[in-house]
């Protein structure tokens, strides 16, 4: 995102806009880590939805008898998210909440973001 050359190196503007990145996701997660402990709970999670928040924490959370997200996956899953709600705007033009679309163009859509 932040090597706009593509050639694996950022300069240091780069590098200031990488960190400025992260420390706006960070301050989002430390909104929903309430108890300050270092990882989001099911309960904090539960902010955006019980069902949703159930299925992150299936997909994404360590295995554990109180599963929790860290802040790197924190972040992954908010990309993941941005980005598959970037594609879906892109097709819900009239922006009325759903689109219609062919399995192979929502594969393509998909596909294409998580590259």
């Amino acid at each position: 995102m932040f090597d706009k050359t593509r050639s694996g190196r950022i300069d240091v503007y780069g590098f200031s806009a990488l960190m400025r990145f992260i420390q706006q996701w960070k301050n989002l997660f430390q909104q929903y880590d309430r108890d300050q402990s270092g990882s989001i709970s099911f309960n904090e999670l539960q902010q955006g939805g019980p069902q949703f928040s159930q299925l992150l924490l299936a997909r994404y959370a360590q295995r554990s008898s109180n599963p929790s997200i860290q802040l790197d996956r924190f972040i992954q899953i908010c990309m993941q998210l941005q980005s598959t709600t970037d594609a879906f705007r892109e097709k819900d033009t009239g922006l009325v909440g759903n689109v219609r679309l062919s399995y192979e163009d929502f594969l393509t859509m998909v596909v294409t973001r998580m590259m």
